[in-house]
């Protein structure tokens, strides 16, 4: 208690917006990869893989490159007015979103509302570092992490009450959003009351691409952020790869039985059908451990250097991951998850207070906005393993697809995903159920994890060096 404290009002009121933002952008992420891939009967709009890879790698990237930029804009011109425009774009983008159907015009948007995380991302990261010093900074992000995983859980636990129409799902996100416009008066910029903002608009973007250029020229901050690119490309399959994974192989009768028997609220409002939870519903079990342990784990690890406690979560996350992708059964890939999400408490969190403690007082945002490249790389990695990678080896759609024609199976033309997989059972002779099974057990989908435990283990062994080599000094050589 002693510690929290310590934390100026400016602290809470950032870490309250944190937690409205992250509500309403988990609230429809979670679902948005069963919703563009999802069957048409569903209200999916029946995206390949490789399509939803591509819209998610790149649109999701660019929300991550473009802090590099507004990152140092706010820097110049304000973190109140900044916020003030990434809400306008936040909510003007979720209720335009669901109106586009074509993939054209739901990437476009995608990337407009892109544009409006990139706006907040550096902003409220930035108000975190500048509101904590070296003997808070640790609890802090810690704080910060855990009000970014209560938004990422309840989100979802919201919107998966209406799933039956994915437009109800945008527009409570555009309503949560509309919250921060009524916090955003009690928000003071920290370490901002008598700042001038002189300059036009191309003097400005001069300075931002003057600053670029010093920043790549710092090798070791740039080859620390390229390696923990390979956390990022194994943590985004967590909302890319995972829920499609769940929902097209994973058996989670086990668990809506015990929830059908005791909590019978959950198992009427998160399945899909009898016998059958959500798939969401099980991957946002991830923020919900994140919400019991964040500051049991932040407590445990705060004098660990953060480098080191970098290393370590990256490798536990890496374990994490791979497993979820490894079996059929539902109570395996909840504490796969919980693996995960150790690993990520351990090593998430520790990357922006690394960037924090080595920033510029007055650059803070723009460093924070820099510490989101290894999140655009990764981005990008994420989408190809989600979208080609998994199309290729794991895709139950390509599968079934596959399997029929090998049958010599005759289908009738412009079925839903689910109807061509019931189909193609009934002309098998066996039920959905078997003909899942017979999948799984000759196409083995479950080799995706041999991938990311690759790109994992590459990244921890990559930091592992990296630790060794700098030893005591900071990035920038001071």
């Amino acid at each position: 208690m002693n510690t929290l404290g310590k934390y100026p009002r400016t602290f809470w009121v950032g870490n309250t917006i944190e937690l409205f933002e992250r509500w309403a952008w988990y609230g429809f992420f979670m679902l948005f990869a069963n919703y563009l891939t999802g069957s048409s009967d569903m209200g999916g709009l029946e995206f390949s893989q490789s399509q939803k890879g591509l819209l998610l790698g790149v649109g999701t990237g660019i929300l991550y490159f473009l802090p590099v930029l507004t990152g140092a804009i706010a820097d110049r011109y304000g973190y109140k007015r900044i916020l003030f425009l990434s809400f306008l774009v936040y909510l003007s983008a979720f209720i335009l979103l669901p109106l586009f159907s074509s993939y054209t015009g739901v990437f476009l948007m995608y990337l407009y509302l892109a544009v409006g995380g990139a706006l907040f991302k550096p902003v409220i990261q930035a108000t975190v570092a500048k509101t904590t010093t070296a003997e808070t900074s640790s609890i802090g992000f810690g704080i910060f992490y855990m009000i970014v995983n209560i938004g990422a859980f309840f989100g979802p636990m919201v919107t998966l009450l209406f799933k039956s129409s994915y437009h109800t799902v945008f527009y409570i996100s555009a309503g949560i959003i509309a919250l921060n416009l009524l916090l955003l008066p009690f928000y003071k910029e920290p370490g901002r009351e008598s700042a001038k903002r002189e300059g036009s608009v191309t003097e400005s973007l001069a300075e931002i691409f003057r600053n670029m250029g010093g920043i790549l020229k710092d090798t070791k901050f740039i080859i620390f952020l390229l390696i923990a690119a390979g956390f990022w490309a194994m943590y985004y399959q967590l909302f890319f790869t995972l829920p499609v994974f769940v929902s097209q192989w994973v058996d989670t009768a086990m668990l809506y039985d015990f929830f059908h028997t005791y909590i019978p609220f959950i198992s009427a409002n998160y399945s899909s059908a009898p016998g059958v939870m959500e798939a969401e519903f099980v991957t946002n079990m991830d923020a919900f451990y994140i919400i019991l342990f964040q500051i049991l784990v932040s407590s445990l690890i705060m004098k660990i250097k953060p480098l080191r406690s970098m290393t370590g979560g990256f490798l536990v996350c890496t374990i994490g991951i791979a497993l979820t992708f490894v079996s059929q059964n539902v109570l395996f890939t909840l504490a796969a998850l919980l693996i995960f999400a150790l690993g990520e408490m351990a090593g998430s969190p520790k990357i922006q207070e690394y960037i924090g403690r080595i920033a510029p007082v007055d650059k803070k945002a723009l460093y924070m906005g820099y510490s989101f490249i290894p999140v655009f790389i990764g981005n990008l990695l994420a989408g190809f393993i989600s979208g080609n990678v998994y199309q290729s080896l794991s895709d139950k759609v390509a599968i079934t697809r596959r399997f029929a024609e090998a049958k010599g199976l005759h289908l009738p033309e412009g079925l839903s995903s689910n109807a061509y997989f019931e189909e193609t059972a009934r002309l098998t002779g066996v039920t959905p159920e078997e003909l899942t099974r017979l999948l799984w057990d000759s196409s083995h989908p479950s080799r995706l994890w041999i991938v990311l435990l690759a790109v994992g283990v590459v990244a921890v062994a990559c930091l592992f060096v990296y630790d060794r080599v700098i030893s005591t000094k900071t990035v920038r050589g001071n």
